[in-house]
């Protein structure tokens, strides 16, 4: 009996979501109260361990030293851009073509350099995520310091709702012409960043007063962009979208790997930028979840599942309850679904 009880209590200690081993149960109820696994997490469609990014998934799957049985079932039936597994080869095939998404019609964008302005805001039944992108001319002694030259606003369903050129308020010294394709006249007369951003702000706001906008519900819309300094949805920090570094993967790179097309070659265009990003979030977005009335470790109700003062409590847990009782502390996008 001895034996068999040395050998199944390191099972007993096993985290039920990344299976890790701990030597103590105290140590796994630590390790759940800093891990914040949940639902939310990507999930590895052979063997369910979870994983804290997508990166760490694909190197489960088929990085250099991928888990074996579960490479093999992916490499048979496993789509490399979402790294969902498909019950057959033929459903694999079929669902790699509508995964694997084409970059759009580029002649768009040649039209939109010669309209200037394109204002479609007074429409504000075109959904309510939006995705922004802008181009940056260069300003300072050494052409270094990021100015705002162009701007394009979209809806989710691609649709251009607002393109201009900017005037920014210091002076540009390098338009950066190979890849943002501005031009000094084209910024001469073009709209100031002020009147640029009094009317996004607005726009956004949708009629709700800025000091009553929520993070969840009300008329606002929601705004997604690369890279932005703001506390927006954001694809740059998006935890699953990140490195396992915990720093952020470029554009370009998040759309070649799950979106499967190329972006940013030559000459860059922000309404390029603005699909890209709009597509992750619906990617994103789209993500099968299971459904928690409470999802965030920040949530009230939360606060005292995994608390110290449950210690002992927690300790004759399994370690699939602890799972249960565990939150995210990042607010998953599948979320949005629920607020439409």
């Amino acid at each position: 009996m001895d034996c068999r009880f040395e050998s199944s209590e390191p099972q007993r200690n096993k985290c039920a979501a990344c299976y890790r081993q701990f030597n103590k149960m105290e140590h796994l109820v630590e390790h759940m109260r800093t891990s914040y696994h949940s639902v939310h997490e990507p999930t590895c469609g052979v063997c369910r361990k979870h994983c804290r990014f997508l990166e760490s998934l694909r190197e489960h799957l088929i990085g250099p030293l991928p888990k074996a049985e579960c490479e093999k079932i992916f490499k048979e039936r496993g789509c490399d851009i979402c790294l969902s597994i498909l019950p057959s080869r033929s459903s694999m095939r079929a669902h790699r073509e509508t995964c694997q998404l084409s970059r759009t019609n580029t002649s768009i964008l040649y039209r939109m350099a010669n309209l200037g302005i394109q204002d479609e805001m007074n429409n504000n039944g075109r959904g309510r995520v939006v995705a922004i992108a802008c181009k940056m001319v260069g300003g300072g002694s050494d052409g270094s310091l990021d100015l705002c030259g162009r701007l394009c606003l979209i809806d989710e369903y691609e649709r251009i709702i607002f393109h201009t050129y900017v005037k920014p308020n210091l002076q540009v010294t390098n338009y950066r012409y190979e890849t943002t394709g501005i031009r000094a006249e084209y910024l001469r007369d073009a709209m100031p960043l002020k009147q640029v951003q009094r009317k996004i702000q607005e726009y956004l706001c949708n009629g709700e007063p800025i000091w009553q906008i929520r993070s969840r519900g009300g008329r606002a819309k929601i705004l997604v962009g690369h890279g932005v300094d703001h506390d927006l949805k954001d694809t740059a920090k998006y935890p699953p979208l990140m490195k396992p570094s915990k720093l952020s993967n470029s554009l370009r790179y998040l759309t070649k790997t799950f979106l499967g097309y190329d972006i940013q070659t030559g000459i860059q265009d922000p309404y390029e930028d603005c699909v890209a990003t709009m597509r992750l979030y619906m990617r994103m977005r789209s993500a099968s979840h299971g459904v928690e009335d409470y999802p965030l470790a920040t949530d009230p109700q939360n606060r005292n599942n995994l608390a110290t003062w449950r210690q002992n409590e927690l300790e004759r847990m399994t370690p699939e309850k602890l799972l249960d009782l565990s939150r995210s502390d990042y607010y998953c996008w599948c979320l949005d679904r629920r607020d439409r």
